[in-house]
């Protein structure tokens, strides 16, 4: 089987309105796709910066893959967060990104966004402070009704990952 190592990390957030941020993330694949190690999910440390709006999290994500074919190419879903000063957390954007095709070095900026709802999930959000959440997270990676949505745009994550292909030549795959 063709193999795909991802490694490298979820860098830093910027552009978003809170602070006390961490986000969880998710790796998504098709059928014809296998862990041989890593996890395909986590979270990072909560960042609160008190002189800066750039949010590090500097959190590792070490993942090796085997496939059959290129159907079902792996996607990082991505979940920011913020934890209140009562150590609440609340949802604070939704985003995903496609993992590269290409062997190498790669700088990625995942744009997230957030559902915004009826007036009145506005009126509530505004009093309560809590985000709207998604009751069927598959939305965020898959197009199904995710059009149909009505979304503001948030902030940015950075992420810097490193892919390695094996063998992908040698079972007639083409990237």
């Amino acid at each position: 089987m063709a193999e795909v190592y991802v490694f490298g990390q979820l860098v830093s957030a910027k552009e978003f309105s809170k602070r006390s941020l961490f986000c969880k993330w998710k790796i998504h694949f098709g059928h014809n796709w296998r862990i041989i190690e890593g996890l395909i999910e986590g979270q990072t440390q909560v960042d609160d910066p008190q002189t800066q709006e750039i949010t590090y999290w500097c959190h590792p994500i070490d993942l090796h893959l085997a496939t059959k074919g290129i159907q079902g190419w792996p996607k990082l879903e991505l979940q920011v967060w913020n934890q209140d000063s009562t150590g609440r957390c609340n949802i604070v954007s939704y985003g995903f990104v496609h993992l590269p095709t290409q062997a190498g070095h790669h700088r990625i900026t995942c744009h997230t966004w957030r559902p915004i709802g009826a007036l009145s999930d506005q009126i509530a959000n505004y009093f309560t402070d809590e985000g709207l959440k998604l009751t069927n997270e598959e939305i965020i990676v898959t197009n199904e009704n995710r059009s149909r949505l009505q979304t503001q745009a948030m902030g940015d994550i950075n992420l810097d990952l490193y892919l390695v292909l094996k063998s992908f030549d040698v079972y007639g795959i083409e990237t």
